[in-house]
């Protein structure tokens, strides 16, 4: 009975968006590699309005679950490496800002880590992490499109969207850095009391 009541209460339109946007990172990592920029870039924008829609619809019909918060950083996660790894085989010369973007996401992996660990829940996600998946969103999405439509590749453009997903990328992991110090210091005096 208890499994049935944990299905019914995991068995969300946001769970089910952030699952959508686990199973579609396969077929457009593959028409990117193929090729098929018009549908990989439909794709990325099916993921991107998935990403904005499960948080949304998450808060304003209450329907935050523990598994959702699970899944939608992974969702996250899994998506930014694969289209970051794909779209850097077009852009190949942008490679510096692909190592800081996974950086990022290392150091943010091992921060909610040693969070759990600690028994600490980890802090929902803030406007500044939300600006720096637009950003990512928005340059990758341009960029794949305009592969599509033109089929050259602009350089300048291409390092500029990179370096600028980057920036906001690191606005967002220092900010939460600062967040990660506050909580393990609070939760380390509570245990102290």
């Amino acid at each position: 009975m208890n499994l049935i009541k944990g299905v019914k209460r995991n068995f969300t339109i946001p769970n089910l968006l952030s699952l959508l946007r686990i199973a579609i990172i396969i077929p457009m990592s593959k028409f990117i590699l193929t090729e098929n920029y018009i549908m990989a870039g439909v794709m990325l924008v099916v993921s991107a309005v998935s990403d904005m829609l499960d948080g949304i619809i998450a808060r304003k019909f209450d329907q935050v679950t523990q598994l959702g918060k699970m899944l939608d950083p992974v969702a996250d996660k899994l998506t930014l490496i694969a289209v970051v790894l794909c779209v850097n085989r077009i852009y190949p010369y942008v490679y510096p800002f692909v190592i800081v973007m996974f950086v990022k996401e290392i150091v943010m992996l091992a921060g909610g880590a040693v969070l759990i660990r600690k028994r600490i829940k980890p802090p929902p996600a803030m406007w500044f992490g939300k600006a720096a998946t637009a950003v990512f969103y928005v340059s990758m999405i341009m960029l794949v499109l305009l592969k599509a439509v033109w089929n050259i590749n602009i350089s300048w453009l291409a390092t500029s969207l990179f370096a600028l997903s980057a920036a906001f990328m690191l606005f967002a992991l220092m900010n939460y850095a600062v967040i990660f110090f506050e909580i393990t210091k609070v939760n380390g005096n509570k245990k102290e009391n």
